[in-house]
């Protein structure tokens, strides 16, 4: 049961929950500005887009979107050019938008944690694995793009 609550979704439904209690129990510390739904909205479409692409791209590659399988393809184009980790990126992105969409400003310290997470828990290892599949070429590619963005 463990191993089936690990993974980077359940992470991201957590810190939004996380975020949806901050906002709610503590209204009087929220920000409220005209275009916050529209920009909290924006925030989470972009996350999504990003993240489709991101599997757009992996499923063109026939390799596997699932953080701890084996990679069959180290996949560098599209989003990957701009990121290593697009899908990470856009969980980031759509935290961002439940922040801005609550306007829970104590919940922003969660745009630090939610990285470090899914750092140290999915992408040490998903690069281990990459580093022992694809050696230069991942190696190459880890030089000229960056982890996050």
């Amino acid at each position: 049961m463990k191993k089936l609550l690990d993974w980077p979704p359940i992470w991201l439904l957590g810190m939004m929950a996380v975020v949806y209690l901050i906002a709610h129990l503590w209204p009087g510390v929220t920000v409220a500005f005209a275009a916050r739904g529209w920009a909290g909205g924006a925030l989470i479409v972009a996350g999504l887009l990003i993240s489709a692409l991101a599997a757009w791209e992996m499923t063109r590659a026939h390799t596997t979107v699932v953080p701890r399988k084996d990679p069959s393809a180290l996949v560098t184009s599209g989003v990957f050019r701009f990121s290593r980790n697009p899908i990470y990126l856009s969980d980031e992105l759509m935290l961002l938008g439940w922040i801005v969409l609550w306007g829970a400003v104590l919940a922003l310290p969660l745009l630090v944690i939610f990285p470090w997470i899914i750092t140290k828990r999915f992408i040490e290892g998903e690069e281990a694995r990459m580093r022992a599949h694809f050696a230069d070429q991942f190696e190459s590619w880890a030089k000229q793009t960056r982890r996050w963005l």
